[in-house]
């Protein structure tokens, strides 16, 4: 994805978010034909300068086209279950950040110990699989948390409401995918690509 596609990713979201802070239509969104492809795309919001999460909701799989999941994913960020919903008064004190991801792939492995040596932190996003039981972990998270690939199985196996060893049950399913993200510098800020260290 362009640098300038990532940046109207932002400013989209942005603007729903917004939109949907002051109860009011998001409005038509312009945007180039690349954004009528199906990717699955996460949004989060941090308050600022504390940079604490705010609200991150997201769809993981690429079932609607990247406008529609950004329009979606900005309009459920405003109401994670987690927090109070977003209010007006909030918006000059928050940011937007925009994860566009891959399509999930599950991870093969026979012997389930041999997991953590497939997970390559920086990088990969984790999902966390069994039964009913979903969760699923940001690249970034790992990263802002200083994880190991062993620790970032068992937070995945936490977040989908697991024991944190589940991952070495052979009933569970990881999945691993990889996300450009794009964010703010401020509120309504320079919008850049972010790399993880």
């Amino acid at each position: 994805m362009k640098d300038s596609e990532g940046e109207l990713a932002v400013r989209i979201a942005r603007k729903t978010i917004e939109a949907e802070a002051k109860d009011e239509e998001p409005g038509q969104i312009d945007a180039p034909g690349s954004f009528r492809e199906k990717r699955g795309v996460f949004v989060t919001i941090h308050t600022y300068p504390e940079m604490g999460l705010r609200g991150c909701i997201g769809y993981p799989e690429p079932v609607f086209s990247l406008g529609k999941a950004l329009v979606k994913a900005a309009q459920g960020a405003c109401h994670d279950p987690r927090f109070p919903y977003l209010r007006a008064e909030e918006l000059e004190r928050v940011v937007v950040e925009v994860s566009i991801l891959t399509p999930p792939e599950e991870i093969e492995a026979v012997d389930r110990k041999a997991l953590p040596s497939k997970v390559e932190v920086g990088k990969d996003g984790l999902i966390m699989e069994m039964g009913y039981f979903r969760g699923l972990l940001l690249p970034q998270v790992a990263t802002e948390w200083n994880w190991d690939s062993e620790t970032f199985l068992a937070e995945t196996c936490v977040k989908a409401g697991l024991t944190p060893d589940c991952w070495l049950d052979k009933r569970s399913k990881v999945y691993k995918f990889q996300a450009e993200i794009f964010a703010e510098s401020g509120p309504n800020g320079k919008v850049s690509r972010k790399t993880l260290e």
